[in-house]
């Protein structure tokens, strides 16, 4: 009887292990790692918070923030979308100019594991040079672009979105583009969901071609300031020359001053289509908060949502 006890408390311990083994597993599969920009009035950045300021919710319900790095130096991949349609083609160079000198100075001056790539689009897109940190390299695909075609912007989103998926650190796509989609087979939502599921942050210089509203693609100029706002970046408009490199400026600066929150998720309500809506405030009302507006689910609960499981 006692070699029975033993072998069964042996037993009991092993699966126990096992268990928690297991739900460590589930719980480091389910953190949400959110980027965080916060700007005062004046549009400031504000790099003095600690992890108590913040507040987390994940569709209503209040999180417990596990993870936090002021100024986080996880690194960077940088997807880099640079149009080259028809209507690009008196500013290229310009555009080109300055899209070489951000990246010299991502590269050069961050953190040693940064990472850019850089596709192109027109009435289709092409991967010119996938991650890496040489500088010659991206300079001379990005010298090699000509202007043609169509506007592929939202096909351009989906793909270079999904090569940020697996990639440790943070992840940022950087679109150069003078207007709305075109001829693009994947949709608005595609991209929108695509760059949710790489947990990407969106920054877009637009480089508006017609300075009055007559004749200008609104509506894709909409499209781009809302996909900004809700992955937690921002879009500008500059002119080429010194104010384009003065946005390109500003994203750094945001890149180098981004606070990182982490959570697992906990307690929160099921959503019928998996996006889970996610709030972050600061300690005050007047302070800009920006970070992206949810995440999708695991499948898995999608199916336990839809067989009442859950």
């Amino acid at each position: 009887m006692g070699r029975f006890r033993a072998a069964t408390v042996a037993i009991v311990l092993m699966l126990t292990l096992a268990g928690l083994l297991v739900a460590q597993l589930v719980v480091s599969v389910g953190l949400v790692p959110l980027l965080v920009t916060v700007k005062d009035a004046a549009g400031n950045l504000v790099g003095d918070l600690t992890k108590p300021d913040f507040k987390v919710f994940d569709n209503g319900v209040e999180q417990q923030i596990s993870v936090f790095e002021k100024h986080t130096e996880q690194p960077l991949s940088v997807s880099m979308l640079v149009d080259t349609s028809g209507s690009t083609a008196k500013d290229l160079k310009y555009e080109i100019d300055s899209t070489a000198r951000f990246l010299r100075a991502l590269l050069k001056d961050g953190n040693n594991s940064d990472q850019a790539s850089l596709y192109s689009f027109d009435w289709q897109v092409a991967l010119q040079c996938s991650f890496t940190r040489r500088l010659a390299r991206l300079e001379d695909k990005l010298r090699a672009l000509k202007g043609e075609g169509g506007t592929s912007l939202y096909d351009a989103i989906v793909l270079g979105s999904r090569d940020l998926e697996g990639r440790s650190g943070r992840h940022v796509v950087i679109i150069v583009t003078d207007g709305g989609d075109t001829t693009s087979s994947w949709k608005y939502q595609d991209a929108v969901a695509s760059l949710h599921r790489a947990d990407a942050v969106v920054y877009a210089i637009l480089v508006v071609p017609i300075t009055n509203g007559a004749g200008r693609n609104i509506g894709g100029e909409n499209a781009l300031t809302t996909i900004t706002h809700d992955t937690g970046g921002r879009v500008f408009t500059p002119n080429v020359g010194a104010s384009m490199d003065q946005a390109f400026a500003d994203i750094l600066r945001d890149l180098r001053n981004q606070y990182l929150l982490g959570y697992y998720p906990k307690n929160v309500p099921r959503s019928s289509n998996r996006f889970h809506r996610v709030k972050v405030e600061g300690p005050r009302p007047q302070l800009q908060v920006f970070t992206r507006s949810g995440y999708y689910g695991s499948n898995d609960e999608a199916a336990q949502i839809e067989t009442g499981r859950k």
